[in-house]
């Protein structure tokens, strides 16, 4: 199987911010938004990034689902995590990976 590397980002690109793992911090992830914005890129999000269960931002279903249609969004060139940690992994059964493959962009995160 060969990987297609996804594109590189640009000023102007847009970025789907999702929340796979762990609750964040709202100011914190309000002022990372800006940054984002701050740096030239068109910076979006679903409501369901404020979800929260327990020690995870939601069930992970819906994290998975929110990753999916950020990653199925053509007009969306990379996918931001709002942040990392344990959680991340409930999302992996629910994830479409052919799809993922398919369709290269740039995946950022962190735990």
């Amino acid at each position: 199987m060969s990987l297609r590397k996804p594109p590189a980002l640009h000023s102007g690109d847009r970025l789907a911010i999702v929340a796979p793992a762990s609750p964040f911090d709202r100011e914190a992830f309000d002022r990372g938004l800006a940054e984002l914005r701050s740096l030239g890129f068109d910076v979006t999000h679903d409501d369901t990034i404020f979800a929260r269960r327990g020690y995870v931002a939601g069930e992970p279903a819906a994290r998975a689902a929110s990753v999916t249609r950020a990653w199925s969004d053509p007009t969306v060139a990379g996918i931001v995590c709002a942040r990392g940690g344990y959680g991340s992994v409930q999302c992996l059964p629910h994830l479409d990976f052919a799809a993922m493959g398919a369709t290269p962009k740039v995946f950022v995160g962190y735990s």
